[in-house]
């Protein structure tokens, strides 16, 4: 009985010896956003730490702080940003610890000048995950790292760690990881994405202004160089094309004047390519189902299709339009064309030109079925 009891006793010993090197939760600092600018002027980066405590992460009853508990944020600047961050280490106790680490907010400064050398820098830190989600924003990283969400919830409740694909409504923007960024950055056609952040300080009250963050467009990519940024309105139709995951609420007016407001679900996207062709040149068919959700004035069921149609298939051909302005191939068309058509890919890069032209998106065919008219009585004439 002794024996057993030594070697029980021996055996708590060791497993407490074990976990000696264990910090408790409450005893570091969690690093959930790193933001990141640069100065011209003293040509340094400036990093900035977004950190939670215990408090602002621990799960209360109802899933709501019991009080307001405060975002805190460390700065610090470095010829690089490891040396910025490094600088951090010995200024922060309890001790900082990146392994959750869910957020990169990088300046528009950052993005239009120094966006190649940021991004394989990070890509390269074994101490980032691939996963984590990227946006750029032109406000101030430091008011946007200190923004909370509603209800005085933490910042974790904030757009900036919004999961892709959940919570989303209509009209909204999905967020873009690193890893999924970087896969498009670094492809030869097509172009890649970063979500733009911004303050709206107009929407919500309480006492005062209480400002929100929301997704406002996207800064866009092509050929590993950042190129301007589109307007949300573009961006939210593009989303819903390429990705698939939002529906949107579309007007359709007659005679100026609004008649009926639809919401339009997931896509069906088809791109055929011309075979005979060297270069790209692209059919797009796209099915539509489409629901009724608000009647202002009687339209006849086929011109109320016939006008989504029409207004979808000018959308395309607008949107298609600006971007070949700006040599950019905003519906990712070049995308699966080049290696469909390896021999003639390497023929037109030779050339050095932007591989689509004006008269490359031949055809748009839209066709929209509303299947929901929402106890809306609707006279099928016409």
């Amino acid at each position: 009985m002794k024996k057993i009891s030594l070697i029980l006793l021996s055996a708590i010993t060791l497993s407490l010896a074990g976990c000696a090197g264990i910090k408790n939760i409450q005893d570091l600092t969690y690093i959930v956003a790193i933001g990141m600018d640069y100065d011209e002027t003293s040509e340094e980066y400036i990093v900035y730490l977004q950190g939670l405590n215990f408090a602002n992460i621990a799960k209360q009853e109802g899933g709501k702080p019991v009080g307001p508990v405060p975002i805190y944020i460390a700065s610090a600047r470095g010829e690089s940003i490891n040396l910025a961050i490094g600088k951090l280490y010995k200024k922060s106790e309890p001790p900082i610890y990146f392994g959750h680490v869910r957020t990169l907010v990088l300046s528009q400064k950052l993005v239009n000048d120094r966006a190649e050398q940021v991004l394989e820098e990070i890509a390269r830190n074994r101490s980032v995950r691939h996963r984590l989600r990227l946006v750029t924003t032109k406000e101030s990283i430091e008011e946007v790292l200190n923004t909370k969400a509603l209800f005085d919830y933490p910042a974790v409740y904030t757009v900036l760690y919004r999961e892709k694909g959940k919570g989303l409504a209509q009209d909204e923007l999905n967020p873009t990881s690193l890893l999924y960024f970087l896969r498009d950055y670094y492809e030869p056609m097509g172009i890649a994405k970063i979500p733009v952040v911004k303050i709206d300080r107009d929407t919500w009250f309480a006492d005062e202004d209480y400002p929100i963050l929301y997704l406002d467009g996207f800064s866009v990519f092509s050929n590993q160089k950042y190129i301007k940024n589109i307007p949300v309105e573009d961006s939210i139709f593009i989303e819903w094309l390429l990705e698939k995951r939002i529906s949107l609420n579309e007007k359709v007016e007659e005679d100026g004047k609004l008649s009926v407001v639809l919401n339009i679900d997931r896509p069906k996207l088809k791109i055929k390519y011309d075979k005979n062709s060297s270069e790209p040149k692209v059919n797009m068919e796209i099915s539509v189902n489409a629901d009724v959700v608000g009647k202002m004035r009687e339209i006849p069921i086929d011109k109320l299709t016939a006008i989504i149609e029409k207004n979808l298939k000018e959308k395309v051909e607008r949107i298609y339009a600006d971007g070949i302005k700006e040599q950019l191939d905003l519906f990712n068309l070049g995308e699966n064309w080049y290696r469909k058509h390896p021999k003639s890919y390497n023929k037109l890069k030779t050339t050095g030109e932007f591989y689509l032209k004006e008269d490359s998106l031949q055809e748009v065919k839209v066709n929209v079925q509303i299947l929901n008219f929402n106890a809306y009585e609707y006279e099928k004439y016409g």
